[in-house]
């Protein structure tokens, strides 16, 4: 490695490493900051402050880029502009409103921290990082970033994007990605922090991420902190910060029924709060074991989960999506009852909606895929009869 940076800090830093940081902080004052003001985003989160705004805006934005955020925001922001409106509203409607940001268990915490928050809280906001911890859902660094941004709070949080600038600017050669080294570059985000400004020092590190301190192809010549920074001085700033391999994403074959009934009504099922994805509707299916026809494993899992025999046809489409840990193959084939009637027996609730009506409901990006793909079905396409005009007197 380069001698320049050859040295993390440690646990107790010394002279050299204090030394280190207050030069940094003294360009995080002299430099950052005045780069801040004059580069700042006009983001909508930044728009009439409160605690509500950020708190909302600090949960969408993790592991989420920011051009992904702005128009979800700005949509759940016309649809619960409050902490009592959301708070009142059902989950089902919170769900909705959350659709295809992915990460659901955030939204399940969010309405229930907002119900806390309006209920034995009697509306008010905890203030401390420490108090924050203690709503559902909210980890150190979103109670750091609430309470510095809505309440001026010193603490200095620790993204994605504030990784990344203190392990270049430190060339910090530690593996980041584990527990000990985090809370080391804790304490240096700590040092940073300008008492009475540590929103302002916060919201410029993450700026700075995520508009120049780029991942790949950094652009280190319009970097405020380049004078200061020994990864750009030894010509590597990519080679941080430290990661270790990761290990190959597991693959699952899934399959999933889209049960027609003869007034043309499709079957969906509703996930139980406690698995994945819980809370939102699906079309119902499960992971093909080993040795099963994709027919097979729909029909199993149908049996299963509704504890209905069917008969599965042609496939519909295949759906390839990625989740944070895995990736899927998702086919959804059509499939009718021969017996039995639906029971949600390892499903929190089921429906037979209309393919129009299924955009009334909550359901994950794969499905929605799903929807897509039945929206452009026409009747000669379904391996099953269709109704004509009108509805049998049955339905």
């Amino acid at each position: 490695m380069h001698p320049i940076a050859s040295s993390p800090f440690s646990a107790v830093p010394g002279a050299a490493d204090s030394i280190r940081i207050r030069a940094l902080r003294a360009a995080v004052l002299s430099r950052l900051l005045p780069w801040f003001r004059l580069h700042r985003r006009a983001l909508p989160w930044r728009r009439r402050r409160t605690p509500y705004r950020v708190w909302i805006a600090e949960l969408m934005l993790q592991q989420t880029r920011v051009d992904q955020v702005v128009p979800y925001y700005e949509r759940f922001m016309r649809r619960f502009p409050s902490l009592r409106a959301l708070a009142r509203a059902s989950r089902a409607e919170v769900l909705k409103a959350w659709e295809g940001m992915g990460y659901y268990a955030r939204a399940r915490h969010m309405h229930d921290a907002a119900r806390l928050i309006a209920g034995p809280l009697r509306g008010r906001f905890p203030r401390t990082p420490e108090k924050l911890m203690k709503l559902p859902g909210i980890g150190r660094y979103t109670a750091n970033a609430v309470a510095s941004l809505a309440f001026a709070f010193d603490a200095a949080v620790l993204d994605g994007n504030v990784i990344r600038v203190l392990a270049r600017v430190l060339a910090f050669d530690r593996d980041v990605t584990a527990t000990s080294a985090r809370e080391e570059l804790q304490r240096v985000a700590d040092r940073l922090i300008v008492r009475g400004r540590a929103g302002e020092v916060n919201e410029a590190l993450m700026e700075l991420g995520a508009i120049c301190c780029l991942p790949r192809n950094p652009a280190c010549d319009r970097c405020p902190l380049r004078g200061v920074c020994r990864a750009r001085l030894a010509g590597r700033p990519e080679a941080y910060p430290v990661k270790r391999r990761r290990k190959p994403v597991p693959h699952k074959v899934v399959g999933a029924g889209v049960v027609i009934n003869r007034c043309g009504e499709i079957l969906i099922a509703q996930r139980k709060e406690s698995s994945m994805l819980g809370g939102l509707w699906e079309f119902p299916g499960g992971t093909r074991e080993r040795g099963e026809s994709m027919p097979e494993c729909i029909a199993r899992e149908l049996k299963e989960e509704l504890g209905i025999s069917t008969e599965v046809g042609r496939r519909l489409v295949v759906v390839h999506h990625a989740y944070s840990h895995f990736t899927i193959d998702l086919h959804a084939h059509w499939a009718r009852i021969v017996k039995g009637r639906p029971r949600a027996i390892h499903c929190a609730d089921f429906a037979w909606t209309t393919i129009q009506g299924l955009r009334k409901y909550a359901f994950s990006a794969a499905d929605l895929a799903i929807i897509e793909a039945l929206e452009k079905a026409t009747p000669s396409s379904i391996p099953f009869p269709w109704p004509r005009a009108g509805r049998p007197p049955s339905c």
